[in-house]
């Protein structure tokens, strides 16, 4: 299934709101961490830990974001190369430390390009471990001719075996509906071979759309981060009334939320990656680069005092938010499972939740529901 064109989206300046318009987002496959070896899907998410993204391949969204003036135009890659391991060999070779350190819960979709598969190798090459218990979230992502034929079951049933054959598995566990056309109400709820249905990236009134269906939706992915608290603005409470857990990508904001980003002047920040380019019109419309500087200079007093880093601060403050069962942290290679390790067992205190907001409450407050101003809505 093709992910819609992004060619024509408006990319704002880091100081100005700009007008939004509608921004498809580009992923890889995710791999979920259960940090303290809970299942997740026994009666609801819960417990999760920390997610990672997983080796695999996803659409890149093109256009240039300018920070307070045009950027360098860069060719987009997937990052410093030398340490890319999200292909081939080397791909499969590091699902096993991710593994042994309690991260079993895989996050993938039907258009993240050969990340099913390869998750379905892995798994193939685990099978017979009786010590290996995984559990795999894929996705249903509905655009364009995919929405007509969402709403004839026999097609949902296809492309949800197609998944399931892709992972090698005899029933999916989450099951998670992208529903890119509002206006269609056939909200397509599929049956069969799978054993929980989740959403991502729905709204509140769409959420009650579904659950009037009679669904029993128990996860919504959507983005959340110190710099995106969208989810806050509504989401939380519905979610927290109907028993739904949250799934939280964009926790580091494409890594702009990391001690590599702590004191760097804007004109030295180059949009070479989709991810770069995607947070950075994010961060636009929450207070732009100034305050990105005061919000890390913030992080970097309560990193040093716990000895973590600035991502491990704002991940877990993500984690601990109400109804987030699980966050979504990139990974390119296994190099850094021991640091995600040391982030589940960070404990902030109230001195450091404070110390948050008030930086937090000098940024542009979010009004809207999530995903709201990728389709094109106000921030």
């Amino acid at each position: 299934m093709a992910v819609p064109s992004a060619a024509s989206c408006e990319r704002p300046h880091f100081f100005s709101h700009a007008t939004s318009s509608t921004r498809p987002i580009a992923k890889r496959c995710r791999v979920i961490c259960g940090s303290n070896r809970r299942e997740l899907l026994a009666t609801s998410l819960i417990g999760l830990g920390t997610s990672f993204e997983a080796p695999g391949a996803g659409a890149v969204v093109p256009g240039n974001v300018q920070a307070g003036g045009p950027l360098p135009a860069v060719p987009r890659t997937q990052g410093d190369q030398a340490s890319n391991r999200t292909s081939g060999s080397a791909a499969l070779q590091d699902f096993q430390p991710f593994v042994k350190a309690g991260i079993t819960t895989f996050d993938t979709a039907d258009i993240y390009g050969p990340s099913e598969e390869l998750i379905g190798k892995y798994l193939a090459s685990v099978w017979d471990r009786k010590d290996i218990h995984t559990q795999v979230l894929t996705k249903l992502c509905c655009f364009g001719d995919t929405m007509r034929r969402a709403a004839i079951f026999q097609e949902v049933e296809k492309s949800v075996d197609g998944s399931r054959l892709r992972l090698g598995v005899n029933s999916i566990d989450l099951l998670q509906l992208y529903w890119d056309d509002y206006n269609n109400k056939n909200y397509s709820v599929a049956r069969g071979a799978i054993k929980h249905v989740g959403v991502t990236n729905f709204d509140v009134p769409r959420l009650q759309e579904i659950l009037n269906t009679g669904a029993k939706v128990i996860s919504n992915q959507v983005q959340y981060s110190l710099i995106d608290r969208r989810p806050e603005v509504a989401m939380t409470d519905f979610c927290q009334q109907h028993g739904i857990k949250l799934l939280s990508y964009g926790t580091v904001a494409g890594g702009f939320l990391s001690d590599k980003y702590l004191g760097v002047q804007q004109r030295e920040v180059r949009l070479d990656t989709s991810s770069k380019a995607k947070y950075a019109a994010v961060l636009g419309q929450a207070g732009g680069w100034d305050w990105l500087q005061e919000l890390l200079q913030v992080l970097a007093g309560i990193a040093a005092k716990h000895r973590v880093s600035i991502a491990d601060v704002a991940t877990k403050w993500v984690l601990d938010r109400t109804m987030v069962a699980g966050v979504i942290v990139g990974a390119r290679n296994a190099n850094h499972v021991a640091d995600h390790q040391q982030m589940c067992a960070l404990q902030l205190d109230e001195e450091d939740l404070e110390t948050i907001q008030v930086a937090l409450d000098n940024g542009v407050q979010p009004t809207s529901d999530c995903y709201t101003w990728e389709r094109g809505g106000i921030w």
